[in-house]
């Protein structure tokens, strides 16, 4: 579907993508998909930076969306869940682990095909912390509109799928008789504060947090400084992490839009002709992830559905958001993806561009 008439007019392109964003997200609410005002958005952004529309998040906001989900992920991370961390730290790093050299070895192996130049395959795959990874790309000789693609296409089917997953999962699971709350509950909820002083200095600590972030500028930034400071409030000190439900859609509506918007036709023609291996590597993290899943679910008791979103190899964000919508073990969920959010963040460069210049000596010696 093409709209040649929207492409040449730039002022509408907003409200194109907060018209679509709406619609689609009213769609996935209205089924009670768990994060759908992510998934709408993010869909309806794929559509419009697919028609050549440029359409840019503002990088002030898109730093406060992720302060806010960063602090959505620290409301999560309890002091007792972080304790069965360190009880639990084989489990934990284990399968952290196989997930990020299932991703390496993927890598590799596109590598080795020589569709992809340099080390944007080993790049590309690298589970978690997509942002930081296109970053560094660019530095070891890879081309970044394709480690954009393979970064935000992997986050992107399985933000999708996971969400999907999750809402079937609960809609099997909820009793008989229970009916979805409506239009006017779901609105209303949104709308609530509990504790206006708490949503106050939560509002305020957003805010700061997504400056540093910004000033800070290392990798991760942007997720590790709120995160630590949500922490710390929410732990340490008498008040308590409440985001208000506009500052929520807000962050929901902007991290679907910072994956959309990256997949324009000039990045898509691109990589066209990599694109089925690109997403059978894709598939074959996923299946990884299920296999770990059930590996949890038979030997360690862990719900399905917890167990499925602590291995998905998506964006951490993205699957807090998923976490904190659906009935599961938010905790577990998140420990386990910061767990192998750290360990890609600082052992995934190194892996990556050890396997580079170790293919590079072979090739020429």
């Amino acid at each position: 579907m093409r709209f040649p008439s929207l492409r040449h007019r730039p002022r509408l392109h907003w409200p194109a993508l907060l018209l679509c964003s709406a619609l689609g997200s009213a769609v996935f609410l209205s089924i009670g998909v768990p994060a759908g005002m992510l998934l709408g958005c993010m869909l309806a952004a794929v559509v419009l930076a697919t028609q050549d529309m440029e359409v840019q998040v503002p990088a002030p906001l898109f730093a406060i969306g992720q302060a806010v989900i960063a602090c959505l992920m620290a409301r999560s991370l309890h002091f007792e869940v972080l304790h069965r961390v360190a009880g639990e730290w084989p489990l934990f790093l284990g399968i952290a682990f196989a997930v990020m050299s299932a991703s390496v070895l993927l890598g590799y192996w596109l590598m080795r095909s020589g569709l992809l130049p340099g080390s944007t395959a080993v790049w590309g795959l690298a589970p978690g912390a997509a942002s930081a990874m296109v970053l560094m790309a660019g530095d070891f000789g890879a081309d970044t509109r394709l480690v954009a693609f393979m970064q935000y296409l992997r986050v992107a089917i399985v933000t999708a799928i996971a969400s999907l997953v999750a809402h079937y999962a609960s809609v099997s699971a909820a009793p008989a008789g229970v009916a979805a709350l409506s239009w006017g509950a779901q609105f209303g909820q949104w709308l609530t504060i509990h504790n206006p002083t708490h949503a106050g200095i939560s509002v305020a600590l957003v805010l700061v947090a997504a400056w540093l972030g910004r000033v800070l500028g290392f990798p991760g930034a942007a997720l590790l400084v709120p995160m630590a400071l949500g922490l710390v409030l929410d732990n340490l000190s008498p008040w308590k992490l409440e985001l208000p439900g506009p500052l929520l859609a807000l962050a929901y509506a902007v991290l679907g839009w910072g994956i959309g918007l990256r997949f324009n036709r000039a990045i898509l023609e691109h990589a066209w002709r990599v694109l089925p291996r690109v997403l059978l590597a894709i598939g074959a993290l996923i299946a990884l992830g299920l296999l770990i899943a059930t590996g949890l679910m038979v030997l360690g008791g862990v719900p399905p559905l917890t167990a499925y979103l602590a291995t998905s190899p998506g964006g951490a964000d993205s699957v807090a958001v998923i976490a904190v919508s659906a009935a599961v073990d938010a905790g577990f969920v998140m420990a386990m993806q910061m767990v192998r959010f750290f360990m890609v963040l600082l052992l995934g460069p190194r892996l990556s561009r050890w396997l580079v210049q170790r293919v590079a000596g072979r090739t020429h010696p």
